[in-house]
């Protein structure tokens, strides 16, 4: 099972997410023989709460938007990052495309990969699964924003 915190101010984008992972009968699956394996979703609604969250438990990947109240996400990835005991952990982005600066710090940072606002369900399965594989990238929209989209920043 792949244990994953969400880490969004956003409560639309956050179930988004949700619903998105734990629709994915074996995506998760790490090799042929392997039966497809589940995905339980952890919630944090600041970086704030993701601090509280992290360790009470493992975490196989870290989804974190950058800008959020109280603790950003570019300080949540460098504690992360700087934490004996999670710095192994998998880091994922979820911001928008106009923040360059911010994606460039966050993978400076130690993120694996960046996903930019909006994303499709897809999308965001292939960079969880680039995430979880241990390979760095960035991605843009593989497709322009429509119904299955992110919730839009104005939907909070």
């Amino acid at each position: 099972m792949a244990r994953i915190l969400v880490v969004e101010d956003s409560s639309a984008v956050r179930a988004y997410i949700r619903a998105a992972l734990e629709d994915a009968p074996g995506l998760f699956a790490r090799g042929p023989e392997d039966a497809p394996t589940e995905v339980e979703v952890v919630e944090a609604a600041s970086g704030f709460d993701a601090l509280r969250l992290l360790p009470r438990g493992h975490y196989d990947l870290v989804i974190t938007d950058i800008n959020m109240p109280d603790i950003n996400g570019l300080e949540l990835i460098r504690f992360v990052r700087e934490s004996e005991r999670h710095r192994k952990v998998a880091l994922m982005i979820v911001s928008t495309q106009s923040a360059e600066k911010d994606r460039a710090r966050g993978l400076a940072l130690g993120a694996d990969v960046f996903l930019a606002k909006p994303f499709t369900v897809e999308a965001l399965r292939k960079a969880v699964v680039t995430a979880l594989n241990g390979r760095s990238a960035q991605f843009a929209a593989d497709a322009p924003p429509s119904e299955g989209a992110t919730p839009s920043e104005g939907s909070r």
